[in-house]
């Protein structure tokens, strides 16, 4: 059983001290959790949120797993644009995103009428 508590950050963009980078490496046995491959020495790895934290998650020890940072990227990436989308919709559903400047253009009504 382990005698130190676990790890918190003050804020979301705390930085984690390398002995919790340890720990959660150890943790998870050196294996990148997006790839599921060993991280090698000298590989560049990060900490990934296992709960985003735009979803409710906590910048925590418990809530974080490493991975490599090219599958980082991608994940990263790909969680902006779920959660862009979801802001959009929330704006539109509280009637705050801005609306359309553009005049919807049509081809009007016909000078003559076929009979």
């Amino acid at each position: 059983m382990r005698t130190v508590e676990e790890w918190i950050g003050k804020t979301d963009d705390a930085a984690v001290p390398p002995r919790v980078r340890l720990r959660v490496f150890e943790k998870f046995g050196g294996v990148c959790q997006l790839s599921g491959r060993k991280i090698l020495a000298g590989e560049a790895w990060d900490l990934d949120h296992i709960k985003a934290l735009w979803r409710g998650g906590e910048h925590r020890e418990s809530n974080l797993r490493p991975v490599l940072k090219q599958p980082h990227r991608v994940k990263s990436g790909e969680e902006q644009t779920e959660q862009a989308k979801a802001d959009r919709v929330r704006k539109k559903h509280l009637g705050i995103w801005p609306q359309s400047k553009a005049k919807i253009r049509g081809g009007g009504f016909r000078k003559t009428r076929d009979i």
